[in-house]
């Protein structure tokens, strides 16, 4: 009978553990613009991410949300994180920002360099006020020629180590996408191709974009404490 009432506790006590980790899922936020939003559809990073904690495992343990707009700048995500980021408590935030602040310039819409930074640490500060874990990335590529020849190569680096050394002094994970993007077209765009490698238009993801993307992200959310 003793024996019978052990397992029955045992039982009760796994059923409620198994329950409250689930309850425990770390919502992980995608935040940035509309390569984030369109990386939230089939086939997209998001997604793909999903796929990869399945992979592991670790479906019990993580979910995803996506908060990308379209042609956003870095004080577009400033000025709707409220409603867009807080509001959903998330536990890790994936800041994905840069393409637009630089590519807008061509068009006298972008951020002026001083400003991004401004904005960027406003963000963070808002974020580390909520006790969220936050994560950096790198803008990628406008345009994937290897000779150093794309029109936005200078202010991609310029605002790219900006964002290296933010994540260095302030001690947060980083993922350098821009120096991925970099290396894996060195090795794969032989023929100084403008798109077609890692994106579809120069900015916007291909398939083995998403999927370089998301393997990059996964590797440093699941290591984030």
């Amino acid at each position: 009978m003793a024996s019978k009432i052990i397992l029955v506790v045992l039982f009760v006590i796994s059923m409620l553990l198994m329950a409250y980790r689930n309850d425990k899922k770390k919502k992980v936020l995608f935040f940035g613009d509309s390569i984030t939003e369109m990386g939230a559809n089939p086939g997209g990073y998001i997604k793909r991410v999903d796929s990869l904690i399945k992979e592991d495992g670790l479906d019990n343990q993580y979910e995803t949300i996506g908060a990308g707009v379209g042609a956003n700048k870095v004080y577009d995500l400033y000025l709707r994180m409220e409603e867009d980021v807080l509001a959903k408590s998330p536990d890790i935030v994936v800041i994905y920002i840069g393409v637009n602040d630089v590519w807008h310039k061509e068009w006298g819409t972008g951020t002026d360099y001083d400003k991004f930074g401004k904005f960027y640490q406003g963000i963070i500060k808002k974020l580390k006020a909520a006790n969220i874990k936050v994560v950096l990335c790198t803008p990628a590529v406008i345009g994937e020629k290897t000779d150093y020849s794309n029109m936005h190569d200078g202010d991609l680096n310029q605002y790219s180590i900006w964002i290296r050394e933010y994540a260095k002094q302030n001690n947060l994970p980083l993922i350098d996408l821009r120096k991925i993007f970099l290396d894996y077209n060195l090795l794969h765009n032989h023929d100084n191709a403008e798109k077609g490698i890692l994106t579809t238009d120069r900015v916007h993801l291909n398939a083995a974009g998403n999927e370089l993307v998301a393997e990059e992200m996964w590797k440093v959310i699941k290591a984030v404490k």
